[in-house]
């Protein structure tokens, strides 16, 4: 197919779009000169302002971050005449520039040029980089980071949601990283179906499975101090309307294998029972069911062995007992779909569970074959057809019973 005839050829936008960026670094060379000298003589002060940064954020339209950077690099540049030619011709991105005036001097800067001249931002920021963290000063830059560690939780009622934001230096975010990168991959290995997820979704499940591991592993997870108490209202929790902490599921969910204490309440906020404690599964029970299910989720298709939760496939709330008969080992993430992502689980005739979509369709523990989604089945039997349930179901062929 031929190009429209008033497209600019590629090689032309190219060209263009590099010789536009070329004036933009010559310009921006010549508006940090103009910065400079307005900083010299104090021009600031006649707008009665404390710094050049401070009036060139509010003349300029620009963040204080950004103003202060430009005043930065605009003295910087008055010692190293190098890069400030190289600059205002265009040849250096202020991008570039930017890094090299962290370390650059007047013994440094000509291998820097021409180390910024040959190679991208990037690895120009990465070189300065390390430049900075292998001079004295870096002890004190680390002392620095070190201090200002910081963890802050926010929460977020109307979305039932946690924000926690960690702030830590390089070394130790990247241990933290890794440990994510291993329980996000391990978690990848054992259940191929997470490959559709998107990154930040696997690294938030990655975070919740550290930190899982961690109080399942240690005392610390026997101690009161480490529990989570949510309140919710008695008439909520047995499936009426009432209050909850959370989104009533996500405290069933709790209930059943976690380490929280559920506070049930009358309407007028009283608490009526303590009941995470005394429906926890006993250790005997919870060794009997994890041979039983292999120390493994029991959801069709999934091999996952950590990160096990006991379910209360009846809830307790309703009646269900805390007996072999009515728990199942389910991973965090089955888990989470039996209580908040509509799955359920429901017996046979034959008295066996079974799993079922939140669309009603039977989840069966090979797969499913073509026919299950086909309209129309040979010898359809009397009364009209199956549907894909009652076919997973019924149908020798394809078996979905978990015991």
């Amino acid at each position: 197919m031929r190009p429209a005839p008033d497209l600019v050829p590629i090689e032309e936008l190219d060209r263009n779009i590099l010789s536009l960026c070329t004036r933009i670094n010559a310009a921006t060379y010549e508006l940090l000169v103009l910065v400079r000298e307005f900083d010299e003589r104090a021009g600031f002060l006649k707008w009665g302002l404390h710094t050049c940064a401070e009036w060139l954020a509010w003349r300029c339209d620009l963040s204080m971050t950004t103003a202060l950077e430009k005043v930065r690099v605009a003295r910087e540049l008055k010692v190293l005449p190098a890069i400030s030619s190289a600059f205002s011709t265009g040849e250096l991105s202020y991008s570039k520039v930017r890094s090299l005036t962290r370390v650059a001097n007047g013994d440094n800067e000509a291998e820097l040029l021409a180390f910024a001249l040959r190679h991208t931002a990037a690895h120009v920021a990465e070189r300065c980089r390390e430049l900075r963290c292998g001079s004295v000063e870096s002890i004190d830059s680390a002392a620095r980071a070190y201090a200002n560690r910081s963890l802050r939780v926010r929460r977020d009622h109307g979305r039932h949601m946690m924000t926690i934001t960690v702030e830590l230096p390089m070394d130790t975010g990247e241990l933290v990283e890794k440990a994510l990168d291993k329980a996000r991959d391990d978690e990848v290995l054992q259940l191929p179906d997470l490959a559709d997820t998107s990154w930040s979704v696997r690294q938030a499940d990655a975070f919740v499975n550290v930190v899982s591991g961690y109080l399942s592993g240690g005392e610390a997870s026997t101690s009161d101090n480490y529990l989570v108490t949510v309140h919710v209202d008695q008439s909520a929790l047995a499936g009426g309307a009432g209050r909850s902490a959370l989104p009533i599921e996500s405290v069933k969910r709790l209930c059943c294998d976690g380490q929280a204490v559920v506070i049930t309440e009358d309407d007028k906020g009283e608490p009526l029972n303590i009941g995470r404690k005394t429906r926890i599964v006993p250790a005997a029970i919870q060794r009997a069911l994890r041979a039983r299910d292999n120390d493994c989720c029991t959801f069709p298709g999934c091999r996952n062995r950590r990160y096990l939760h006991s379910h209360h496939v009846e809830h307790w709330s309703n009646g269900g007992e805390t007996s072999l008969d009515n728990l199942l080992l389910l991973c965090t993430k089955h888990h989470t779909l039996m209580h908040e992502g509509g799955f359920r689980i429901e017996k046979d005739f034959n008295d066996n569970w079974y799993f079922v979509r939140p669309d009603g369709i039977a989840v069966p523990q090979a797969g499913y074959h073509e026919q299950d989604f086909s309209d129309v089945v040979d010898n359809p039997p009397r009364g009209g057809f199956l549907s894909v349930a009652e076919r997973v179901v019924s149908e020798p062929s394809a078996p979905c019973y978990l015991h």
